[in-house]
């Protein structure tokens, strides 16, 4: 057994309610998560546990002192740190970010950091990855970026119009109208960086356009930053379609999870075979994500390794 003891003599009360969490919240997670006991003497904050978890549980317990020094230790910065110290990742080796004028977003996680990198060097790039890894969320942001900069002069956000699970000719309106709940995710995406009236302004004007794939066919999308989400339900055809809009100063970002594919009977998914037959086109950028860039509550990471290992061994 390993033990280590963190200094909080200069931590105000308020800071120390903050590190510790409601009914002590965050430091039982810190030992549920790496397997280490959290005990108070003193001023001092003391890990007992095997080694190697004592040395994770340090590195994510001085980042929980530091936010808390800041007063910025919310519920999703625990979550975070949590995975981050568990995956033996630190933010300082990151060297990508997005400026946006109401925020700054940094990546959390090496894949993300690539990610928006790549981004920033391809006029067209895929992100491929399970739920949770920020592929859309980091998308939006680099488009709003471009968008405030003036880059591109519209955001065109789609996604192809696949019933998963519940049948879109029940919802009421026309197509556009059923597709809008599938695309909620980019909506918040949206109203959380610019604002809800900003948003709104710009649909009205046409800035941003948010569609269905079906709506892309016949078109050039010139100056524009465009997003093709859940594009494992693309067809091939959809596919080649999509990726031949792109036009002069326009950069394409392509998301989706090949393992979630929710086309009917055993038709092939377009991005998955878009990623064989431009493997070796250049100019072209490729992120594929893990369960170790999952960044929503801890538990999903978990919850997704589970499926991957039961899809492995069904038995």
């Amino acid at each position: 057994m390993a033990e280590t003891a963190l200094d909080i003599e200069g931590l105000d009360s308020g800071q120390r309610a903050e590190l510790f969490g409601e009914f002590q919240k965050n430091t039982r997670q810190l030992e549920d998560w790496f397997s280490v006991r959290c005990r108070q003497q003193g001023s001092e904050l003391r890990l007992i546990g095997e080694p190697e978890a004592v040395r994770m549980a340090r590195a994510c317990l001085e980042r929980f002192i530091e936010y808390a020094r800041q007063g910025v230790l919310t519920e999703r910065k625990v979550a975070e740190t949590l995975m981050m110290s568990k995956n033996r990742q630190h933010p300082d080796e990151f060297t990508a970010s997005v400026k946006l004028k109401k925020t700054l977003i940094l990546p959390r996680s090496r894949q993300q950091n690539a990610y928006l990198e790549a981004i920033s060097r391809h006029d067209i790039n895929f992100g491929i990855g399970p739920a949770g890894t920020g592929k859309t969320w980091l998308a939006v942001a680099k488009a709003v970026e471009a968008l405030e900069q003036e880059q591109v002069s519209r955001l065109v956000l789609t996604r192809p119009a696949v019933e998963a699970g519940e049948k879109l000719g029940f919802l009421p309106g026309d197509l556009a109208q059923k597709v809008d709940p599938y695309l909620r995710p980019v909506y918040d995406a949206l109203y959380e960086m610019l604002g809800f009236d900003k948003v709104e302004k710009l649909i009205a004007r046409h800035v941003i356009e948010v569609a269905p794939l079906a709506y892309m066919r016949g078109r050039t999308l010139n100056h524009a930053f465009v997003i093709l989400d859940e594009a494992q339900n693309t067809t091939p055809q959809q596919m080649k379609m999509f990726l031949t809009r792109v036009g002069f100063g326009s950069r394409a970002v392509i998301t989706g999870d090949i393992t979630q594919t929710d086309l009917p009977g055993r038709q092939a998914s377009g991005l998955q075979q878009v990623l064989k037959i431009l493997e070796s086109v250049g100019g072209i950028g490729f992120t594929h994500f893990t369960t170790r860039d999952v960044v929503r509550h801890p538990l999903v990471q978990s919850i997704v390794e589970a499926y991957e290992r039961h899809e492995s061994h069904p038995d």
